[in-house]
């Protein structure tokens, strides 16, 4: 998160920068979709191989607006600043804007001081009276909310795992087929249809690439990667030298494990050979 900057659009147009993030194959502001060209999609945007930065901010009026640039480099100097703690001063050059779009498509907790509070800017003919890009609504749960649940377990990893006792949850091969006698309350076990649904559709991916950033892969550590896979109603968050965890819309606020077993170690190597990966 930077300060204020006053520089990506200059003079009456004039932008107070709050913060920026990256859109692209790799890394995407996951509320907006499952993989990369459904999150350009949100926002009306062509799937461009090098993908934009995304610049919020508000106007002199206080207005929310979400300016997209094409100087992805840019923008992932800032980011980068930011989050070692240094000044930098965004400053997109005007012929690198692509659009703006009014509202923000991310909940902010910050504002820009001397002007209005954040409100979604007046409808505007030039805009085709376009609706303000919203957050999603973290009240109710479904994809976005689940996307968000993924990201949260990426980003804390070692809270989550240290949670679980490895005996607690069933093994990846075992969540392969129904067993007889299996407790539902015991948890996640092989009689779990959402598991084993899952785990179909990511070998899937293997043997037919989806769509481009519904597998994605990080830095982790040593040379242990984070892998994040999307489909239709399920997130799935992994670490190539470790388990798997997946959460699904039909199970509101539901973290399920999935152990190692037999199998996962090498769906998560075939995984990470075909995610695409930040440049």
């Amino acid at each position: 998160m930077t300060g204020t900057d006053e520089a990506a659009v200059e003079g009456d147009d004039a932008l107070y920068v709050l913060t920026a993030v990256l859109l692209t194959p790799a890394k995407f502001p996951s509320v907006l979709g499952d993989d990369y060209p459904e999150a350009c999609a949100a926002l009306g945007l062509a799937p461009l191989a090098e993908g934009y930065g995304l610049v919020l901010g508000q106007d002199a009026q206080g207005a929310r607006w979400t300016v997209v640039v094409d100087d992805v480099s840019l923008v992932a100097v800032a980011i980068a600043s930011w989050d070692c703690g240094m000044e930098y001063d965004l400053s997109p050059d005007e012929n690198s804007m692509v659009a703006a779009l009014p509202g923000w498509p991310l909940a902010l907790a910050v504002s820009a001081p001397g002007v209005p509070e954040p409100h979604d800017p007046e409808p505007d003919p030039e805009y085709d009276d376009q609706a303000p890009l919203t957050p999603p609504d973290t009240e109710t749960w479904g994809p976005a909310q689940r996307r968000l649940g993924a990201d949260e377990i990426a980003l804390q990893w070692a809270v989550w795992r240290e949670q679980l006792d490895d005996s607690q949850f069933a093994t990846e091969s075992d969540a392969e087929a129904p067993q007889e006698g299996d407790d539902a309350e015991a948890g996640p076990t092989g009689s779990h249809a959402g598991i084993r649904r899952v785990l179909t559709e990511v070998r899937g991916y293997v043997d037919a690439p989806p769509p481009l950033g519904r597998v994605r892969s990080a830095f982790a550590s040593g040379d242990s990667r984070t892998l994040r896979a999307d489909g239709p109603g399920w997130s799935m968050v992994a670490r190539t030298d470790d388990i798997a965890f997946v959460l699904l819309d039909e199970e509101p606020g539901e973290v399920l494990p999935v152990g190692r077993g037999r199998e996962l170690p090498g769906l998560l190597e075939a995984l990470d050979k075909m995610a695409v990966r930040p440049t």
